[in-house]
């Protein structure tokens, strides 16, 4: 069974905890961010995980996880051949996701062109191997 996105939080309507499922297709990324109070895990249930904080790029395995702090930029992509499934956890929640917000947050995935794809490449492998003390 194929677990698409979901977003338990509308489900329960929690306003301290989020929790998400993420499916990322073969190469594709969702929106560079960050949250002003969020504290967010990302865990990957699927799948090997990539995933850039800040400056560093990092390679997840298969029920590994990072722990990603407020105003820290991040974003979850797949520059691989398979699909990977990511649960996100996070707390307090941010006000954009609570029910009758104005604004509401980009979730979807977006599909890496062949540019896009050449420059992350590129990038991971001209750079340094990430050693993060938040990386589980």
């Amino acid at each position: 069974m194929k677990i698409p996105h979901a977003d338990f939080l509308e489900r329960t309507g929690s306003e301290n905890l989020g929790a998400r499922l993420w499916r990322l297709p073969s190469k594709s990324a969702n929106t560079l961010h960050k949250h002003v109070r969020a504290e967010e895990f990302y865990f990957v249930l699927e799948g090997v995980g990539r995933i850039r904080v800040g400056d560093e790029t990092l390679t997840v395995a298969k029920y590994g996880g990072v722990l990603v702090g407020p105003d820290q930029l991040r974003q979850v992509f797949n520059d691989t051949d398979a699909e990977v499934l990511w649960l996100i956890v996070g707390a307090p929640e941010e006000l954009e996701f609570l029910p009758g917000a104005k604004t509401k947050p980009d979730l979807a995935a977006k599909r890496l062109s062949e540019q896009e794809n050449a420059q992350w490449s590129a990038a991971v492998s001209s750079g340094p191997a990430a050693e993060m003390s938040n990386i589980w």
